[in-house]
């Protein structure tokens, strides 16, 4: 995989308005942003407008392009800020190793904090204050937003956790309820969606990077769940906003790529996570839902093969030999170890 990284000169009006808006940035910790692309092109330039307003200046942008197609990386090198890294890879990783090469240069440089956050979003100016400064007075190890829905109306997701019935399926709190006020409690949470989480850098000393046999989906939960299993604390805070097109990259909720990488990788997570005995349970489970969606109409034929094909996909996901380089701290590059252990919890 050849991958070309560029740190990009700042224009005139590169980071001089946002680098000194707020007072406090440098003695809370620099942020390493990172966002994956993707043939991004009509998301991108509002993305950048929000980074660009953000009053907490003290932020690095890690953007990693997985070959798009269109212009996303000249729109990215046209920004002209000297916070922003581009990662170019010469083919699609997916977005799991992707996010992984953010992480890794990240922590190389030093951050103390890496938000994932995606690039099909548009957030407010106080966002990232708003998170540093949430995840510190709540002494936890991640942090994560309300987010809604394209409409700023409707939530997406406040917060989240996991269904054991349905094989630890990830569910987001509050999703398509209309915003009145009812998520206003700051409380502790299983999961969140990487859509937008704010992690201090100990937390990959802890459990690792994201495990890149997801490719796309599924990852984020598989991510919490180790997280959670090894006793780190996340939290959801009302106090920080962000507006996310949902899918908007991969074709829909019910496009074919999106149905089976999330059945592939619903698979995949039961195995690795809940071991062969639990899994007598709950794949048959899984099977037995699908039937029932089938008969019950609420998925069609051609549906019903996408899902089937995937169970088997997500089986030989499993079955295959690990990847290098994502899991714990005894994996991870001696110099990212380093940088781990430096930031230190602030």
């Amino acid at each position: 995989m050849d991958s070309t990284m560029s740190n990009m000169e700042t224009s005139e009006s590169g980071i001089s308005n946002s680098s000194t808006s707020n007072p406090c940035i440098n003695n809370t910790g620099k942020i390493g942003v990172v966002t994956v692309t993707y043939n991004s092109g009509t998301v991108l330039s509002a993305f950048l407008e929000s980074m660009a307003r953000q009053s907490y200046g003290d932020f690095l942008l890690y953007a990693v392009d997985n070959a798009s197609k269109d212009k996303s990386v000249a729109q990215l090198k046209a920004w002209g800020d000297v916070r922003l890294r581009v990662i170019a890879n010469a083919e699609n990783v997916g977005f799991a190793e992707g996010n992984n090469q953010g992480i890794r240069a990240a922590l190389a440089e030093g951050c103390e904090y890496v938000l994932f956050l995606n690039n099909d979003v548009e957030f407010e100016e106080e966002t990232f204050a708003s998170l540093v400064s949430e995840i510190r007075r709540l002494q936890c190890d991640m942090v994560a937003p309300k987010i809604y829905f394209e409409d700023r109306v409707r939530i997406w997701s406040a917060g989240g956790g996991f269904n054991r019935m349905k094989g630890y399926l990830g569910y987001h709190v509050g999703e398509g309820e209309i915003d009145t006020g009812q998520f206003e409690e700051t409380r502790r949470v299983e999961h969140s969606p990487a859509c937008c989480i704010l992690l201090r850098s100990e937390v990959f000393a802890s459990i690792g990077l994201m495990d890149p046999k997801y490719f796309v989906y599924w990852d984020d939960a598989d991510f919490s769940f180790r997280a959670k299993r090894a006793g780190l604390t996340m939290y959801y805070t009302p106090k920080a906003r962000i507006f996310h097109k949902v899918s908007a990259l991969t074709g829909g909720s019910t496009s074919t790529f999106t149905v089976r990488y999330n059945a592939r990788g619903h698979v995949y997570f039961m195995l690795k996570n809940l071991g062969i005995l639990r899994c007598l349970f709950y794949l048959p489970s899984w099977e037995l839902r699908l039937l029932y969606k089938l008969l019950s109409g609420a998925i069609n034929r051609s549906g019903f093969m996408i899902r089937q094909r995937a169970f088997i996909e997500g089986i030989g996901v499993w079955r295959s030999p690990a990847l290098a380089g994502w899991g714990p701290m005894a994996r991870v590059k001696k110099e990212e170890k380093d940088a781990v252990r430096s930031a230190g919890r602030r």
